[in-house]
């Protein structure tokens, strides 16, 4: 009687141990399978078996990672000290390799982008820190992806947010700009300038030929002044209607 009753318990066991090795693996996940200490390769997704006590599964997600690079001390080549943060996008493409090759590939490769982001950002000058971002974005996504790659991680991006620089060099960098703006002014006005002065000497050969277009234009500037109302009209005397009386009265 004991025995019969045995047997039920026996198989609830082996029911509850073959059920308990049914795993489901969503579509963005992959299960690294070891078994009796072997990996054996990827499997997912979907339903997949794990033999209880032999087989052992690590999940991994294969979805894209957005990590945030802390701020980073930075002295550039030209000795100036900034803070210098980013962020970083990257996945695993090969489940096999981020579970072999690295004890935990997420703190490896934060480690590792901090380092690059200081190194590559140390080599250039401020001016090439503040404008040339995309050339040095570039520079750390191709170090780091080839770094990661025999750890089975493709970084897809990889972007500086926000350059903290100290308080004198915001006030130089700004006296800097506004004496820049104060140069193009000038050269604006002076180029404006050389650009009036050649039409003048265009439209003085041009009277030179025609000497009624002098009287011509003496006569709009009357018509001009006369429109404004004003209380007091100036005309200019042409100076040979004066030339005889400057004879007439000459000593000589």
């Amino acid at each position: 009687m004991s025995g019969f009753l045995n047997i039920p318990i026996f198989l609830v066991i082996v029911a509850v141990a073959i059920i308990s090795g049914i795993k489901i693996l969503k579509e963005y996940e992959r299960a690294v399978v070891f078994r009796l200490g072997r990996i054996v390769g990827a499997r997912g997704p979907g339903i997949t078996y794990i033999i209880p006590g032999i087989e052992k599964m690590v999940r991994m997600d294969l979805r894209t990672v957005t990590m945030d690079i802390p701020p980073q001390d930075v002295i550039t080549r030209d000795n100036v000290s900034v803070k210098v943060n980013a962020v970083l996008y990257f996945r695993v493409i090969d489940p096999n390799l981020a579970v072999r090759e690295v004890e935990n590939y997420l703190f490896a490769t934060s480690q590792l982008a901090q380092v690059t982001l200081r190194s590559v950002c140390g080599q250039g000058e401020l001016d090439e820190l503040l404008s040339e971002r995309e050339k040095i974005n570039t520079r750390i996504q191709d170090i780091l992806d080839k770094q990661t790659d025999p750890w089975g991680i493709k970084v897809v991006l990889v972007e500086l947010k926000h350059i903290d620089l100290p308080q004198e060099m915001q006030r130089a960098m700004a006296k800097q700009a506004e004496a820049e703006r104060e140069r193009r002014a000038k050269v604006i006005h002076a180029e404006g300038e050389f650009q009036a002065s050649q039409k003048l000497a265009d439209a003085a050969a041009v009277m030179a030929l025609q000497p009624m277009a002098l009287q011509l234009r003496y006569l709009q500037t009357l018509v001009e002044i006369a429109s404004e109302k004003n209380s007091t009209t100036i005309f200019p005397i042409p100076i040979d209607l004066l030339t005889p009386f400057l004879k007439k009265n000459d000593p000589t």
